[in-house]
């Protein structure tokens, strides 16, 4: 992260082999590897914990992000530098989804392990609210593969960080960088007068202000930016509405419902041509596929819509990360989530490793994990600014494939981000 970088690390990703990909991912500036060229207190043991939903609607890819971070673990052979590192997996859930009790009691059973160094998690956004406290008070470093709410590291949002230390970091783009995205694609799709349609939620409403602050950067005219009721059973007024302003692109900045898909329909009707955006919360078949309701078949081929997270073999160590982990679990498809738990994994034993003997201290592996500059890895090479967001920028861009489900397209990065 300071270091020099070896020639061989450097070259790392060219190499597609599943061995090759096990030496990957050190420290941006470091030579440094798991297990190799360090001494320090010898069989002494680290711990790393994970929360993530096991059960519920994100079950699937938290299994992924688990076995990721297994993958990785065995991979260094169960050691970071000169320690032997212990993981245990948390079930954040409590059946149906993340479950506030549950995250808490996932934090603090971290926060009473005095040999924790690192923990990576949450999965949902709401999750980190409540858990990132209770580490930051037990000065754990944590480590999110999913999050992208923007007030998790805003300048604002203190009473997350009760010490005054900063303690959280994430290696996926923020909805900041998603807003910038969606921009770019209305911009490359031709959009001359855009609509933007909030459903007045938290999600919703912070995704239209910051496509509508970054408007400028990608000469996007919006001509109209308007919350809407997603328990509406009509939407044709709105519709007659952006027929008479003549918009040609609509995103709808929201999470995917009846009314979302409602909504797009009314406007297909009176506008055709239209083109249709979406964040990662609308980026579903329930929105695409007409079999999971979802809109009608003929509309698809006007969808486009975006994802913090690209197909596997997009990332740059994603074909050598994927041959990997079906060797580890033959029969798998693992989902995109599977390459960010290996690299928050990565990530985690590479920066205890660095620190050799002093690799069990909490508030060192934090300073090292903030001073990542030039980290090459799986997803690219990244580093953290002061507030602990990464600096990849790469997001997905999704179309409607021949099934009606969204399919990857291409990786889009914005280069402008406010």
């Amino acid at each position: 992260m300071r270091l020099a970088l070896s020639k061989a690390l450097a070259g790392c990703l060219a190499l597609l082999s599943a061995a090759a990909l096990g030496a990957c991912g050190g420290g941006g500036n470091s030579t440094s590897t798991d297990g190799a060229g360090s001494t320090g207190p010898a069989g002494k043991t680290v711990d790393i914990y994970s929360s993530l939903p096991m059960r519920g609607p994100a079950a699937a890819e938290a299994a992924s992000i688990v076995n990721g971070i297994k993958l990785a673990l065995a991979q260094s052979r169960g050691k970071a530098g000169p320690f032997k590192v212990q993981y245990t997996a948390l079930d954040d859930s409590a059946g149906t989804g993340w479950d506030a009790s549950q995250t808490a009691a996932n934090a603090r059973k971290a926060a009473a392990d005095p040999s924790a160094v690192y923990y990576i998690g949450e999965f949902d956004d709401d999750a980190s609210e409540v858990s990132m406290p209770i580490l930051n008070e037990a000065g754990i470093p944590q480590v999110s593969p999913a999050n992208t709410y923007v007030g998790l590291t805003a300048s604002g949002s203190g009473n997350y960080w009760p010490t005054g230390t900063r303690t959280y970091l994430r290696i996926v783009p923020t909805d900041a960088v998603q807003a910038a995205a969606d921009l770019l694609a209305m911009h490359e799709a031709g959009c001359t007068k855009v609509a933007i349609a909030s459903d007045e939620e938290a999600y919703g409403t912070g995704l239209a202000k910051l496509i509508d602050l970054q408007k400028g950067l990608y000469g996007i005219n919006v001509v109209n930016n308007t919350g809407i009721d997603p328990s509406a059973h009509s939407f044709h007024q709105y519709a007659l509405a952006l027929r008479g302003l003549r918009a040609d692109c609509l995103l709808i900045a929201g999470v995917v419902s009846k009314g979302a898909v409602e909504l797009s329909k009314e406007v297909h009707a009176e506008l055709p041509a239209a083109k249709l955006f979406g964040p990662a919360d609308m980026c579903t078949s329930a929105w695409t596929n007409a079999k999971d309701g979802g809109v009608p078949a003929t509309v698809d081929p006007l969808i486009q819509c975006t994802q913090a997270t690209q197909s596997l073999t997009a990332y740059p160590g994603g074909k050598a990360f994927l041959a990997a982990y079906r060797a580890k679990y033959p029969g798998s498809n693992p989902g995109p989530y599977a390459i960010l738990g290996y690299e928050a994994m990565r990530l985690g034993l590479s920066t205890i490793a660095l620190l050799g003997p002093n690799g069990d201290s909490k508030s060192a592996v934090l300073s090292e994990l903030f001073a990542t500059t030039g980290r090459h890895s799986v997803l690219g090479t990244y580093g953290f600014n002061k507030v602990g967001d990464t600096t990849l920028k790469a997001i997905g861009l999704y179309k409607v494939g021949a099934g009606g489900d969204p399919t990857f397209d291409k990786t889009i990065t914005p280069a402008h981000v406010l």
